[in-house]
């Protein structure tokens, strides 16, 4: 399947493992090139030359699913994007996601950029065992940042994509995804009495059916496990 936004689940991932290594921290200033500002689909509106810290660009991607914070992080940690892409596709292979293929760092529809349900599932475990963290960003329900540009400074609203968050009492994160092609996706995480489920759901016709299947399965997840 195509992934959507469920595919910057791996660019968190290296994000946070990078952090982790000591390479970066969450104060570095990032600059944003021409072609991070350049991307489509859902975004912050960075601008060529703002710099945001690691911390706020970790805030775009997990609340707004940011993809020009995407291509801005991917180029910082490893100069280019597809450098960064070729090292998304390692990490993947290394999780055993036998059917994931990454072609950008987003999840912008492009021949080729497809994963399984099982993958995505595989990804998010790995970034929630190991960056426990992220939960603090993906659970931001609504938050301000500040944009400073040459035409001056100026607050945008991030809203978080997954209504999870607001609608069901055990979600603690993860991501959601939609376009054209992929449909609507989510990878949904949640904690009852100690027990951490993810559900994966990809293609839904809508987003209410994305977030009704994925509170489905977390119930019934909740309901036969210990």
């Amino acid at each position: 399947r195509h992934p959507a936004s469920i595919t910057k689940i791996m660019t968190l991932i290296l994000i946070f493992d990078a952090i982790e290594r000591g390479q970066i921290s969450l104060t570095d200033t990032v600059t944003v090139s021409e072609y991070a500002a350049s991307m489509g689909g859902s975004q912050v509106f960075l601008e060529p030359g703002e710099t945001q810290t690691v911390e706020t660009m970790i805030k775009c991607i997990s609340v707004a699913s940011a993809n020009d914070a995407c291509v801005a992080m991917a180029e910082y940690l490893c100069g280019s994007e597809s450098e960064f892409v070729r090292q998304m596709n390692e990490r993947a292979r290394g999780l055993g996601m036998k059917d994931t293929t990454f072609v950008n760092c987003c999840g912008l529809d492009t021949e080729g950029h497809m994963t399984s349900a099982y993958d995505v599932a595989l990804m998010s475990r790995e970034l929630t065992v190991n960056h426990p963290e992220i939960h603090n960003y993906c659970t931001i329900w609504m938050e301000n940042i500040t944009h400073v540009t040459a035409k001056g400074s100026s607050e945008f609203g991030l809203t978080n994509t997954n209504k999870l968050i607001r609608q069901y009492e055990y979600a603690t994160g993860l991501k959601t995804g939609s376009t054209s092609l992929a449909k609507y996706c989510v990878s949904a995480t949640a904690e009852k009495d100690g027990l951490e489920l993810i559900a994966v759901v990809m293609a839904a016709p809508d987003y209410k059916v994305r977030f009704a299947d994925a509170t489905t399965l977390l119930n019934y997840g909740f309901g036969k496990c210990r």
